[in-house]
This record gives C-alpha cells, structure tokens and sequence, in this order.
C-alpha cells in the first residue's frame, strides 16, 4: 500500500513538476529516470572495462600496482558528462550518483568483469567538506555499483585526515603536493586480504586515487581496483 501511495505521490508531483534531464534538460518521459534515453545512449562512454590496458590503467603504471582500472564516461570541456557532473557535485543530485552507477555495475557484470572484488571504498572527503556539501558523491556512485555488484561499500574504513583545496585549477605537480600523505586507514582488519574496489568521481591525473591506493596497498594482502564515473 505504501508502494502505490510512494508512486501515485510522485505522479501527481511530476505532474506539476516534470524532472528534467540531468545532460539536456528536456522533459523526461514516464519511464525514464534522471538521464533521457538519448543522452544515455549517445554518451562518451570509454569501454575501459574491456581493455586491460586502457589509458587510464597507465595513468598508475609504474607509480603504484593495481589489478584494474577504468571509468564510465569521458569528462571533456562542453561534453554531456560534464554537465551531469556539475549537477552531482554543485547541484546536489545525488541519487543521479547513484543511478550511473547502477548502470556500469550492470555494464561490468554484463562483461564478466570486476567479478571477484570483495568491498568497495569511495575517496573520502574531508569532514569539513562532506558537511558543507551534504553528501560525498563518490560514495553515493560507489552504493549504486554495489547494489548491482552485491559487493559491500565501507566508507569509514580510508579516511581523509587534513583539507584540501579544490584540485580543479591547479597544475599536475599541484595535485600531487596536495594530496600527498593526506589518508589514512581507520581499520585495517576489514581490508585485510582483500580485493578492495577503490571509486571515485574523476580522475585527471590520478595523484587522489594514488595516494588512495597506496595507503591500501600498505594493509597485509590487500589488491587495489580503481572505477571512477568519469576520465579526463
């Protein structure tokens, strides 16, 4: 009964408030959800997944050891990710987080890959941050790739232990000096032995999910994946 008065009350709302889509903002119809049917479907998807050694893998290569590597989306200047990203992370939205990662989760189990990771831990934000904006959108991304994956997210297992500055106007060496020896893991016993699946927003650089990884890497018999919802 709850179920019909949930659904009968958004109706009525949307019908007075019909949702926009998140990357065109025209109306979405009754069976869409967030993103238009074709935005999904003409979005710069990057197929890393099936490539083992796709760009982004090689961001890492050399610098820190990890099993797999890619993201959802291309994030370039003008594109539609780009836009949807700015609605998640300035906008608040972030069941859209999670409703793009349900839909790489179903990517990825449609692909047989990513099967045999064991958690997943999204990059903290600093406390400071997190507060101000309400939510971390990488952990909202990473509950929707877990649903899918029936994988558990841990989120208070990395933490962020000093502020940083935005990392979006700064250079490469920038980046890295701004991230360097900020995390630290609350409680190793929980990634002990595991396949950890470390998720993210972006990645430009890769300096964050380094420095991430590393501090994992560091814990008894741990392996580190990296996805992220989009690559720069």
């Amino acid at each position: 009964m709850s179920g019909l008065l949930n659904t009968l009350g958004k109706d009525f709302f949307n019908l007075f408030y019909p949702p926009d889509c998140a990357a065109c903002n025209s109306l979405l119809l009754k069976q869409e959800s967030h993103i238009c049917t074709s935005c999904l479907y003409n979005m710069p998807r990057t197929n890393f997944h099936l490539d083992p050694d796709n760009s982004m893998a090689q961001l890492f290569w050399g610098r820190v050891k990890i099993e797999n590597a890619a993201a959802l989306y291309y994030f370039e200047k003008g594109n539609k990710c780009r836009k949807i990203l700015h609605q998640i992370k300035y906008r608040g939205n972030k069941e859209l987080a999670s409703y793009l990662g349900a839909i790489y989760g179903s990517e990825l189990t449609r692909a047989g890959k990513f099967a045999d990771i064991d958690l997943l831990i999204p990059v903290p934000l600093h406390l400071s941050r997190e507060k101000k904006r309400g939510f971390n959108q990488s952990e909202w991304f990473a509950r929707g790739l877990a649903c899918i994956l029936e994988k558990q997210v841990c989120s208070g297992v990395l933490v962020r232990f000093l502020g940083t500055e935005t990392q979006t106007s700064k250079s490469r060496t920038e980046r890295w000096d701004n991230v360097k020896d900020n995390f630290r893991i609350r409680d190793p016993g929980i990634i002990e032995n595991k396949h950890v699946l470390l998720v993210d927003d972006v990645v430009t650089t890769g300096a964050t999910l380094d420095s991430c990884a590393s501090v994992l890497l560091g814990k008894k018999g741990v392996k580190v994946s990296i996805l992220t919802l989009a690559y720069a």
